[in-house]
């Protein structure tokens, strides 16, 4: 039996757009410009997190 596996990535948020934007502006920062491998896949997750915050902060508006 095969089973599908969904492509879609659902992230949930709590904060708002701009304090996700924070994190990143903050992640940035702490690394001078160029990211490791562990902070990578913490700015991606930020960067889905923010997007769905922005996509809610839309839909609320």
């Amino acid at each position: 039996m095969l089973h599908s596996m969904s492509t879609t990535v659902e992230i949930a948020s709590d904060r708002s757009a701009d304090e996700v934007n924070e994190e990143i502006r903050a992640l940035w920062r702490r690394s001078g410009g160029t990211l490791s491998g562990e902070q990578r896949e913490e700015y991606q997750r930020l960067v889905l997190e923010w997007a769905a915050a922005a996509l809610q902060s839309e839909k609320a508006a």
